[in-house]
Formats: C-alpha cells, sequence, structure tokens
C-alpha cells in the first residue's frame, strides 16, 4: 500500500487555477482503483492519498496529474504494509 503526500510549490492561486482538472483526474485514478482515500492535508498545503494500486500503475496515474504536469505540487510516495486495521476495513490488509 502506498501513501503520496503533495506539497504545493506554488501559491494558492495557482492551486485553485489548475483544481478543477486535478479533481477531474482524482475522480478517474478512483473509478480505476488507484486511489482508495484522498484529502486536502490541514492547513491547506497540499494533499494525501492512499492507494493499494500495485506501484506501476500508481506512477503512471501520478504523471498524469495536472499538479504533476503543471508544476503545483512535489509528490513524496511512501510505500507501507498494512498488516493492522481496525474492524470492518480488513479489506485493506496486505497479504
Amino acid at each position: 500500500m502506498y501513501v503520496v503526500s503533495l506539497t504545493y510549490k506554488v501559491p494558492e492561486e495557482i492551486v485553485d487555477f489548475h483544481l478543477n482538472a486535478h479533481v477531474a483526474w482524482l475522480q478517474d485514478a478512483f473509478d480505476q482503483g488507484i486511489f482508495i482515500v484522498a484529502g486536502r492535508k490541514i492547513p491547506r498545503t497540499g494533499a494525501l492519498l492512499l492507494s493499494n494500486a500495485d506501484r506501476a500503475s500508481l506512477d503512471a496515474s501520478l504523471v498524469q496529474d495536472p499538479f504533476y504536469t503543471n508544476g503545483v505540487a512535489e509528490f513524496d510516495v511512501e510505500e507501507f504494509h498494512a498488516g493492522r486495521v481496525a474492524p470492518g476495513y480488513e479489506n485493506l490488509l496486505d497479504s
């Protein structure tokens, strides 16, 4: 499983300019099963994404993000092993 941390590199008005395209990309990535969770950081300095896709599919998707292609955000991908989850989230466990 992967956590992707996006950190904005540009002023908020530039983030907002690219936001609709980013949200459309994000919806497509959810539809493809790339991400299972997404949300803004608080304070609004970027976002976090949770993925259980394979690394090649994740990377292929990330390079299509308008925030990536337009230099809006820096992307940091961290892999982790989901060894324990709360009841009801067993589908997230790594085998």
